[in-house]
Protein backbone atom coordinates (compact mmCIF):
# COMPACT_ATOMS: atom_id res chain seq x y z
CA UNK A 1 0.00 0.00 0.00
CA UNK A 2 2.58 2.58 -1.13
CA UNK A 3 0.04 5.44 -1.33
CA UNK A 4 -0.97 5.01 2.32
CA UNK A 5 2.62 5.01 3.49
CA UNK A 6 3.51 7.97 1.25
CA UNK A 7 0.72 9.98 2.87
CA UNK A 8 2.07 9.13 6.31
CA UNK A 9 5.57 10.18 5.27
CA UNK A 10 4.25 13.48 3.94
CA UNK A 11 2.76 14.30 7.36
CA UNK A 12 6.06 13.40 9.03
CA UNK A 13 7.94 15.58 6.54
CA UNK A 14 5.75 18.56 7.42
CA UNK A 15 6.43 18.04 11.12
CA UNK A 16 10.16 17.69 10.47
CA UNK A 17 10.19 21.00 8.62
CA UNK A 18 8.29 22.64 11.49
CA UNK A 19 11.12 21.58 13.83
CA UNK A 20 13.63 23.40 11.62
CA UNK A 21 15.41 20.19 10.64
CA UNK A 22 16.65 19.38 7.14
CA UNK A 23 15.62 15.74 7.52
CA UNK A 24 14.53 13.08 9.97
CA UNK A 25 16.43 9.85 10.57
CA UNK A 26 13.80 7.35 11.71
CA UNK A 27 15.45 4.50 13.59
CA UNK A 28 12.56 3.01 15.60
CA UNK A 29 11.73 -0.21 13.75
CA UNK A 30 8.03 0.22 14.53
CA UNK A 31 8.07 3.76 13.16
CA UNK A 32 9.93 2.65 10.04
CA UNK A 33 7.27 0.02 9.48
CA UNK A 34 4.51 2.60 9.95
CA UNK A 35 6.06 4.95 7.40
CA UNK A 36 7.19 2.39 4.82
CA UNK A 37 5.40 -0.91 5.35
CA UNK A 38 8.64 -2.83 5.87
CA UNK A 39 8.73 -5.15 8.90
CA UNK A 40 12.38 -5.72 9.70
CA UNK A 41 14.90 -6.15 12.50
CA UNK A 42 17.31 -3.77 10.76
CA UNK A 43 15.89 -0.75 8.97
CA UNK A 44 16.32 3.03 8.97
CA UNK A 45 14.46 5.71 7.04
CA UNK A 46 16.02 9.00 5.94
CA UNK A 47 13.20 11.45 5.36
CA UNK A 48 13.99 14.91 3.93
CA UNK A 49 11.83 17.65 5.41
CA UNK A 50 9.02 19.18 3.42
CA UNK A 51 10.46 21.91 1.21
CA UNK A 52 13.95 20.38 1.09
CA UNK A 53 15.88 21.22 -2.10
CA UNK A 54 15.33 18.84 -5.01
CA UNK A 55 19.01 17.95 -4.85
CA UNK A 56 18.37 16.32 -1.47
CA UNK A 57 16.35 13.61 -3.21
CA UNK A 58 13.43 11.72 -1.73
CA UNK A 59 13.02 9.33 1.14
CA UNK A 60 15.67 6.62 1.47
CA UNK A 61 15.14 3.27 3.13
CA UNK A 62 18.15 1.45 4.50
CA UNK A 63 18.18 -2.24 5.36
CA UNK A 64 20.47 -5.24 4.95
CA UNK A 65 20.51 -8.07 2.45
CA UNK A 66 18.17 -10.23 4.52
CA UNK A 67 15.30 -7.80 3.96
CA UNK A 68 16.25 -6.28 0.62
CA UNK A 69 13.86 -8.48 -1.42
CA UNK A 70 10.95 -7.57 0.87
CA UNK A 71 11.89 -3.89 0.70
CA UNK A 72 11.93 -3.95 -3.09
CA UNK A 73 8.57 -5.70 -3.13
CA UNK A 74 6.78 -3.70 -0.43
CA UNK A 75 8.40 -0.27 -0.84
CA UNK A 76 8.86 0.20 -4.59
CA UNK A 77 8.55 3.99 -4.35
CA UNK A 78 11.54 4.38 -2.03
CA UNK A 79 15.22 4.64 -2.83
CA UNK A 80 16.88 1.62 -1.24
CA UNK A 81 20.31 1.40 0.34
CA UNK A 82 21.44 -2.11 1.25
CA UNK A 83 24.05 -2.02 4.03
CA UNK A 84 24.58 -4.00 7.19
CA UNK A 85 25.30 -0.85 9.26
CA UNK A 86 22.27 1.11 8.20
CA UNK A 87 22.43 4.10 10.55
CA UNK A 88 25.94 5.32 9.65
CA UNK A 89 25.30 4.59 5.97
CA UNK A 90 22.23 6.83 5.88
CA UNK A 91 23.85 9.47 8.07
CA UNK A 92 26.74 9.67 5.60
CA UNK A 93 24.26 9.87 2.74
CA UNK A 94 22.40 12.71 4.46
CA UNK A 95 25.59 14.72 4.90
CA UNK A 96 26.55 14.12 1.28
CA UNK A 97 23.19 15.49 0.14
CA UNK A 98 23.44 18.64 2.21
CA UNK A 99 21.08 17.49 4.94
CA UNK A 100 23.15 18.51 7.94
CA UNK A 101 20.54 19.34 10.59
CA UNK A 102 18.93 15.97 11.20
CA UNK A 103 16.20 15.04 13.64
CA UNK A 104 16.68 11.76 15.51
CA UNK A 105 14.54 9.62 17.80
CA UNK A 106 16.54 10.05 20.98
CA UNK A 107 13.95 8.14 23.00
CA UNK A 108 15.03 4.86 21.39
CA UNK A 109 18.70 5.63 20.70
CA UNK A 110 21.60 4.66 22.93
CA UNK A 111 24.22 7.21 23.89
CA UNK A 112 26.77 5.25 21.88
CA UNK A 113 24.66 5.30 18.70
CA UNK A 114 23.89 8.98 19.14
CA UNK A 115 27.58 9.77 19.57
CA UNK A 116 28.46 7.81 16.44
CA UNK A 117 26.05 9.86 14.33
CA UNK A 118 26.89 13.26 15.76
CA UNK A 119 30.34 13.48 14.18
CA UNK A 120 29.19 14.80 10.83
CA UNK A 121 25.66 15.96 11.59
CA UNK A 122 23.89 18.49 13.77
CA UNK A 123 21.43 16.23 15.60
CA UNK A 124 18.19 17.59 17.01
CA UNK A 125 15.53 15.63 18.93
CA UNK A 126 12.38 14.67 17.06
CA UNK A 127 10.62 13.63 20.22
CA UNK A 128 7.66 11.24 19.81
CA UNK A 129 6.82 12.74 16.43
CA UNK A 130 5.88 9.55 14.62
CA UNK A 131 4.29 8.06 17.73
CA UNK A 132 1.95 11.05 17.72
CA UNK A 133 0.99 10.35 14.13
CA UNK A 134 0.38 6.71 14.96
CA UNK A 135 -2.22 7.45 17.65
CA UNK A 136 -5.12 8.06 15.25
CA UNK A 137 -5.60 4.91 13.17
CA UNK A 138 -6.96 4.72 9.65
CA UNK A 139 -9.63 2.19 8.73
CA UNK A 140 -7.06 -0.28 7.38
CA UNK A 141 -5.31 -0.31 10.75
CA UNK A 142 -8.57 -0.59 12.66
CA UNK A 143 -9.64 -3.56 10.54
CA UNK A 144 -6.40 -5.37 11.40
CA UNK A 145 -6.83 -4.56 15.08
CA UNK A 146 -10.44 -5.72 15.00
CA UNK A 147 -9.36 -9.04 13.52
CA UNK A 148 -6.71 -9.43 16.25
CA UNK A 149 -9.41 -8.84 18.86
CA UNK A 150 -11.79 -11.26 17.17
CA UNK A 151 -9.11 -13.96 17.28
CA UNK A 152 -8.50 -13.17 20.95
CA UNK A 153 -12.19 -13.53 21.83
CA UNK A 154 -12.44 -16.82 19.93
CA UNK A 155 -9.30 -18.28 21.43
CA UNK A 156 -10.35 -17.33 24.96
CA UNK A 157 -13.72 -19.04 24.50
CA UNK A 158 -12.06 -22.17 23.13
CA UNK A 159 -9.44 -22.35 25.87
CA UNK A 160 -11.98 -21.70 28.60
CA UNK A 161 -13.66 -24.99 27.73
CA UNK A 162 -10.48 -26.74 28.89
CA UNK A 163 -10.07 -24.87 32.19
CA UNK A 164 -10.46 -27.29 35.08
CA UNK A 165 -9.11 -27.94 38.57
CA UNK A 166 -5.57 -29.32 38.47
CA UNK A 167 -4.58 -27.56 35.26
CA UNK A 168 -1.67 -25.22 35.94
CA UNK A 169 -1.39 -21.55 35.08
CA UNK A 170 1.39 -22.30 32.61
CA UNK A 171 -0.59 -25.09 30.94
CA UNK A 172 -3.61 -22.85 30.47
CA UNK A 173 -1.45 -20.04 29.06
CA UNK A 174 0.04 -22.50 26.55
CA UNK A 175 -3.42 -23.77 25.61
CA UNK A 176 -4.72 -20.24 25.06
CA UNK A 177 -1.73 -19.24 22.95
CA UNK A 178 -2.11 -22.36 20.81
CA UNK A 179 -5.76 -21.47 20.20
CA UNK A 180 -4.76 -17.97 19.06
CA UNK A 181 -2.32 -19.37 16.51
CA UNK A 182 -4.88 -21.93 15.33
CA UNK A 183 -7.37 -19.12 14.68
CA UNK A 184 -4.93 -17.17 12.52
CA UNK A 185 -2.80 -15.02 14.81
CA UNK A 186 0.69 -14.41 13.44
CA UNK A 187 1.87 -14.60 17.06
CA UNK A 188 0.71 -13.59 20.50
CA UNK A 189 0.65 -9.86 21.20
CA UNK A 190 2.53 -10.33 24.48
CA UNK A 191 3.31 -13.06 27.00
CA UNK A 192 -0.03 -14.28 28.33
CA UNK A 193 -0.75 -13.55 31.99
CA UNK A 194 -2.58 -16.19 34.02
CA UNK A 195 -2.84 -15.42 37.74
CA UNK A 196 -4.86 -17.77 39.95
CA UNK A 197 -5.86 -17.62 43.60
CA UNK A 198 -3.40 -15.57 45.68
CA UNK A 199 -1.23 -14.98 42.59
CA UNK A 200 -3.97 -12.64 41.41
CA UNK A 201 -2.56 -9.98 43.72
CA UNK A 202 0.19 -9.37 41.13
CA UNK A 203 -1.07 -7.51 38.04
CA UNK A 204 1.64 -8.93 35.75
CA UNK A 205 2.09 -12.34 37.34
CA UNK A 206 4.10 -14.78 35.21
CA UNK A 207 2.18 -18.06 34.77
CA UNK A 208 3.77 -20.72 36.93
CA UNK A 209 3.15 -24.28 38.05
CA UNK A 210 0.34 -23.51 40.47
CA UNK A 211 -2.66 -25.80 39.74
CA UNK A 212 -6.12 -24.29 39.63
CA UNK A 213 -8.33 -25.15 42.60
CA UNK A 214 -11.98 -24.75 43.45
CA UNK A 215 -12.58 -21.32 44.94
CA UNK A 216 -9.98 -19.58 42.77
CA UNK A 217 -10.43 -16.34 40.95
CA UNK A 218 -8.35 -16.62 37.77
CA UNK A 219 -7.24 -13.50 35.88
CA UNK A 220 -6.26 -14.00 32.23
CA UNK A 221 -4.66 -11.13 30.27
CA UNK A 222 -4.15 -12.09 26.64
CA UNK A 223 -4.05 -10.86 23.08
CA UNK A 224 -3.37 -11.96 19.52
CA UNK A 225 -1.27 -10.10 16.96
CA UNK A 226 -2.58 -9.90 13.41
CA UNK A 227 -1.00 -7.93 10.58
CA UNK A 228 1.31 -6.32 13.11
CA UNK A 229 -1.54 -5.03 15.30
CA UNK A 230 -1.96 -6.05 18.94
CA UNK A 231 -5.15 -6.98 20.78
CA UNK A 232 -5.43 -6.73 24.55
CA UNK A 233 -8.15 -8.23 26.75
CA UNK A 234 -8.39 -9.32 30.38
CA UNK A 235 -11.08 -11.36 32.05
CA UNK A 236 -11.31 -12.75 35.56
CA UNK A 237 -13.30 -15.96 36.03
CA UNK A 238 -14.29 -17.96 39.09
CA UNK A 239 -13.63 -21.67 39.45
CA UNK A 240 -16.62 -22.73 41.50
CA UNK A 241 -19.03 -20.48 43.34
CA UNK A 242 -17.28 -17.23 44.34
CA UNK A 243 -17.00 -16.16 47.96
CA UNK A 244 -18.70 -12.95 49.00
CA UNK A 245 -15.51 -10.90 48.96
CA UNK A 246 -14.66 -12.19 45.50
CA UNK A 247 -18.05 -11.21 44.14
CA UNK A 248 -17.77 -7.81 45.83
CA UNK A 249 -14.44 -6.87 44.24
CA UNK A 250 -15.55 -8.24 40.88
CA UNK A 251 -18.67 -6.08 40.90
CA UNK A 252 -16.55 -3.09 41.99
CA UNK A 253 -14.07 -3.50 39.16
CA UNK A 254 -16.90 -4.03 36.67
CA UNK A 255 -18.51 -0.76 37.81
CA UNK A 256 -15.16 1.04 37.56
CA UNK A 257 -14.63 -0.28 34.06
CA UNK A 258 -18.08 0.85 32.95
CA UNK A 259 -17.25 4.32 34.22
CA UNK A 260 -13.93 4.32 32.38
CA UNK A 261 -15.49 3.10 29.14
CA UNK A 262 -18.16 5.79 29.34
CA UNK A 263 -15.50 8.46 29.90
CA UNK A 264 -13.35 7.40 26.92
CA UNK A 265 -14.91 9.87 24.49
CA UNK A 266 -13.66 12.12 21.70
CA UNK A 267 -11.95 15.11 23.34
CA UNK A 268 -11.73 13.59 26.83
CA UNK A 269 -8.61 14.30 28.87
CA UNK A 270 -6.75 11.04 29.41
CA UNK A 271 -6.35 11.81 33.11
CA UNK A 272 -10.12 12.26 33.36
CA UNK A 273 -10.68 8.78 31.92
CA UNK A 274 -8.35 7.37 34.55
CA UNK A 275 -10.11 9.35 37.26
CA UNK A 276 -13.55 8.14 36.19
CA UNK A 277 -12.60 4.53 36.92
CA UNK A 278 -10.23 5.23 39.81
CA UNK A 279 -12.79 7.32 41.71
CA UNK A 280 -15.19 4.36 41.83
CA UNK A 281 -12.50 2.13 43.33
CA UNK A 282 -11.28 4.77 45.77
CA UNK A 283 -14.83 5.49 46.96
CA UNK A 284 -15.13 1.83 47.92
CA UNK A 285 -11.97 2.02 50.02
CA UNK A 286 -9.70 0.14 47.62
CA UNK A 287 -7.66 3.02 46.21
CA UNK A 288 -4.47 1.51 47.59
CA UNK A 289 -5.24 -1.72 45.72
CA UNK A 290 -5.27 -0.16 42.24
CA UNK A 291 -1.77 1.04 41.41
CA UNK A 292 -1.52 1.09 37.61
CA UNK A 293 -3.04 3.35 34.97
CA UNK A 294 -6.50 2.67 33.62
CA UNK A 295 -5.37 2.01 30.07
CA UNK A 296 -3.19 2.73 27.07
CA UNK A 297 -3.18 2.94 23.32
CA UNK A 298 -2.68 -0.17 21.20
CA UNK A 299 -1.55 -0.67 17.62
CA UNK A 300 1.78 -1.70 16.16
CA UNK A 301 2.92 -1.92 19.80
CA UNK A 302 1.01 -3.39 22.70
CA UNK A 303 1.63 -0.25 24.79
CA UNK A 304 1.66 3.00 22.85
CA UNK A 305 0.30 6.52 23.12
CA UNK A 306 -1.91 7.66 24.69
CA UNK A 307 -1.05 6.44 28.18
CA UNK A 308 -4.07 6.87 30.44
CA UNK A 309 -2.93 7.31 34.02
CA UNK A 310 -3.59 9.90 36.70
CA UNK A 311 -0.57 11.88 35.51
CA UNK A 312 -1.30 11.40 31.81
CA UNK A 313 -1.56 14.37 29.49
CA UNK A 314 -3.40 14.98 26.26
CA UNK A 315 -6.84 14.17 24.95
CA UNK A 316 -8.51 11.31 23.14
CA UNK A 317 -9.70 11.64 19.56
CA UNK A 318 -11.88 9.69 17.19
CA UNK A 319 -10.27 6.54 15.75
CA UNK A 320 -7.82 6.17 18.64
CA UNK A 321 -7.91 2.60 20.00
CA UNK A 322 -7.30 2.29 23.72
CA UNK A 323 -7.73 -0.19 26.54
CA UNK A 324 -9.72 0.38 29.72
CA UNK A 325 -8.47 -2.00 32.43
CA UNK A 326 -9.07 -1.14 36.09
CA UNK A 327 -8.26 -3.71 38.72
CA UNK A 328 -8.28 -4.43 42.43
CA UNK A 329 -5.46 -6.55 43.89
CA UNK A 330 -5.67 -7.76 47.49
CA UNK A 331 -2.30 -8.85 48.92
CA UNK A 332 -2.03 -12.63 49.44
CA UNK A 333 -5.72 -13.09 48.61
CA UNK A 334 -6.22 -12.47 44.90
CA UNK A 335 -7.44 -9.90 42.48
CA UNK A 336 -9.69 -8.91 39.60
CA UNK A 337 -8.98 -7.05 36.37
CA UNK A 338 -11.37 -6.50 33.47
CA UNK A 339 -9.99 -5.06 30.24
CA UNK A 340 -11.32 -4.31 26.81
CA UNK A 341 -9.93 -2.75 23.66
CA UNK A 342 -12.17 -0.11 22.14
CA UNK A 343 -11.96 2.55 19.45
CA UNK A 344 -12.88 6.08 20.50
CA UNK A 345 -15.79 7.28 18.38
CA UNK A 346 -18.05 10.33 18.40
CA UNK A 347 -21.46 9.57 19.82
CA UNK A 348 -23.43 9.12 22.99
CA UNK A 349 -24.59 6.30 25.18
CA UNK A 350 -23.22 4.23 28.03
CA UNK A 351 -20.24 3.20 25.89
CA UNK A 352 -19.66 5.81 23.16
CA UNK A 353 -16.73 3.90 21.71
CA UNK A 354 -16.62 0.82 19.50
CA UNK A 355 -15.75 -2.25 21.55
CA UNK A 356 -13.42 -4.58 19.68
CA UNK A 357 -13.22 -7.24 22.38
CA UNK A 358 -16.66 -8.66 22.98
CA UNK A 359 -16.30 -11.52 25.49
CA UNK A 360 -18.92 -11.05 28.20
CA UNK A 361 -17.91 -8.87 31.13
CA UNK A 362 -20.24 -10.71 33.48
CA UNK A 363 -18.47 -12.94 35.99
CA UNK A 364 -18.10 -16.38 34.48
CA UNK A 365 -18.43 -19.16 37.05
CA UNK A 366 -16.89 -22.38 35.76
Amino acid sequence: MPDMHAARRARAQDLTAALGADAALITSLVNVRYLTGLASSNAVLLLPAAGAPAAAGGAVLGTDSRYAPAARRDCPDLELVVERDTEPALAQLAAGRGLHRVGVEEQEMTVERHRALSGGLDLVPLGPMVEGLRMVKDETELALLARACQITDGAFAAALAGLRPGLTERQFANLLEQEMIALGAEKVAFDTIVASGPNGDTPHHVPAGRPFAAGDLITVDCGARFGGYHADMTRTVALGAPAGWQRDIYDLVAAAQRAGLAAATDGAEVAAVDAAARDVIEAAGHGAHFGHGVGHGVGLEIHEAPMMGHAGTGTLACSVPVTVEPGVYLPARGGVRIEDTLVVRAGSGAIPGELLTTTTRELLVL
